[in-house]
């Protein structure tokens, strides 16, 4: 090859290195624009979007700092419980997103769903998978006498109160009642002698009793109230396109990951269903997940709905706080209609990543099974599903995955209060 040839082939070369060179730094570049609607999109998804804590008017306490405290020791507890085991921490763990990893929750037996995790459900209107409570402090309550969580009745807990913490409970609440002469179990539980016991009791006396029990769960409400998430990889990724900072961009997300964004915002339509700032519209869908074997049937909030009407605890009951037109929400609710049969609520995406088994049953084992359903949209065991298939690739379903991993965050949380207050220093 003569001098000249060789020039010409080194030039060539230099040229298409350049070029291909020039073409990845555009490439790059580009991966990370966004049109102005896809920006007002994620900035929608930002925790910067959050709102202030809504009010709880069915609670009173529900910001005072004293209850706060209390019910930060209550949640830890596992005095109340029927064996001296289960602790609301026991299935809400703090170091697990506040989550058990569990497909079914175990406490003093074996429920027959998943935790759902109590990070951020002061927003909630409907607390479980079907919304059977409408309130944190309502939630709370339903675990205490549930036969297969923490096992106890109303009488156990009112002893325990005036045993261990009458001093922080008087001075928030005011004075116990009488206790003289109650029986050591009773309630209206499954236990057939606490139930008989409770029966047997005055109706002033049990509702003097059941006073203090809806106390203990407004202050377990006032605690888990603070637990909100903080700011994730995913919303300072959304702060830097807002700002078009390009090289904190290209820092925080890698290709994959954006691929993932801009496939979660767009064509896999999951913001249909996970959309503000905790990236769940806080609804019901059926979504034709399949029944779990081996339990009960679950048609979800064709059931919950209903429940929630008659809750002795709801928002209209006389042991809440609020005013009848406080109650907006649970006045017009709709519980009837075949489109609730099989809708469960659709859940935080927030560490969604460090919370499997998924689903209502924990049907789904990883996030990888999830995609996979919602992609091909199977019929529904009950009722309709809401999904269409979406004809997603299996590439397209890896860096949607990708960028489920990016929405990890510490709870917004003084440490104090995700400590364990009885562990040992």
């Amino acid at each position: 090859m003569s001098r000249m040839s060789r020039q010409v082939t080194i030039t060539l070369g230099l040229v298409a290195t350049v070029a291909l060179a020039g073409a990845g730094l555009w490439s790059a570049s580009r991966a990370h624009s966004w049109t102005q609607e896809q920006r007002r999109t994620l900035q929608s998804l930002s925790i910067d979007r959050l709102p202030a804590l809504p009010p709880d008017p069915s609670n009173r306490v529900a910001d005072d700092a004293r209850a706060v405290k209390f019910g930060h020791k209550l949640f830890f507890d596992t005095k109340l419980s029927a064996n001296g085991k289960v602790a609301c921490a026991s299935c809400h763990q703090p170091q697990k997103a506040f989550n058990d990893g569990l497909p079914l929750a175990k406490g003093v037996g074996r429920t027959d769903r998943k935790t759902m995790t109590v990070i951020g459900t002061a927003y909630s209107p409907y607390l479980f998978w079907d919304g059977r409570k409408d309130s944190q402090w309502a939630q709370a309550l339903g675990p205490l006498e549930s036969a297969v969580e923490h096992g106890g009745d109303r009488t156990m807990y009112a002893r325990l109160v005036a045993r261990h913490y009458r001093r922080e409970y008087e001075a928030i609440f005011g004075p116990l009642p009488d206790l003289t002469g109650l029986p050591d179990h009773a309630g209206p539980v499954k236990d057939k002698a606490a139930r008989a016991n409770w029966e047997r009791l005055d109706p002033a006396r049990r509702r003097a009793i059941t006073r203090v029990y809806a106390n203990i769960g407004k202050a377990i409400a006032a605690y888990e109230r603070r637990l909100n998430p903080g700011a994730s990889r995913f919303d300072r990724y959304v702060e830097a396109v807002l700002a078009n900072d390009k090289d904190t961009m290209r820092a925080l997300f890698n290709s994959d990951e954006v691929a993932g964004l801009r496939l979660f915002i767009g064509k896999a339509n999951c913001t249909n269903c996970h959309n503000g700032p905790l990236l769940t519209n806080q609804e019901f869908h059926n979504t034709g997940i399949p029944a779990a074997s081996g339990l009960p049937r679950d048609v979800g909030r064709a059931t919950g709905a209903p429940q929630v009407l008659r809750d002795e605890f709801n928002c209209l009951s006389e042991y809440s706080d609020a005013k009848r037109t406080d109650c907006t929400e649970l006045r017009f609710l709709k519980a009837d209609g075949h489109e609730l049969e099989r809708a469960f609520k659709v859940p935080s995406l927030r560490n969604v990543a460090r919370t499997a088994p998924y689903m209502h049953a924990g049907q789904k084992a990883s996030l990888k099974e999830v995609l996979r359903h919602y992609n091909e949209a199977p019929a529904a065991p009950e009722g309709h599903s809401e999904l269409q298939p979406l004809h997603l690739t299996d590439a397209d379903l890896d860096r949607i995955e990708a960028f489920l991993g990016t929405l990890d965050s510490p709870v917004s949380a003084p440490a104090e209060l995700l400590r364990d207050p009885f562990a040992t220093p």
